[in-house]
């Protein structure tokens, strides 16, 4: 996600191995003017810390990759957009909707209580 912008760059595959890291890391770097350095936060994901992406990494030194501390996913500002879009999002068809313990008794419809 480009901070500045709120553009994001991204993909789902079915898979989420050093191949795949590779190639979603070889997107960006077409995707991204030259001469740009790109800063990445990751998790500390061993797909993340393969050898393989540390060649490709050496190749490509315009990309340098900050990695969270363990357990500290709130500080991944994706993570953080995913947790927005979860959060916001309407429940699957099928999921009872139950009031948040805070809008109790307060007479809030259901619908406007996240």
């Amino acid at each position: 996600m480009n901070v500045l912008t709120g553009h994001v760059t991204g993909t789902c595959m079915p898979r989420h191995r050093h191949e795949e890291f590779l190639k979603f890391l070889t997107a960006i770097d077409k995707e991204v003017p030259k001469g740009v350095a790109i800063h990445m936060i990751l998790d500390n994901y061993s797909a993340h810390k393969h050898s393989d992406v540390a060649l490709w990494l050496a190749k490509h030194q315009r990309f340098h990759l900050h990695f969270t501390p363990t357990s500290s996913s709130w500080l991944n500002l994706v993570e953080r957009w995913f947790w927005e879009l979860t959060d916001k999002s309407d429940p699957p068809r099928g999921v009872p909707l139950s009031p948040r313990p805070d809008h109790q008794d307060r007479g809030i419809p259901r619908r406007a209580q996240r």
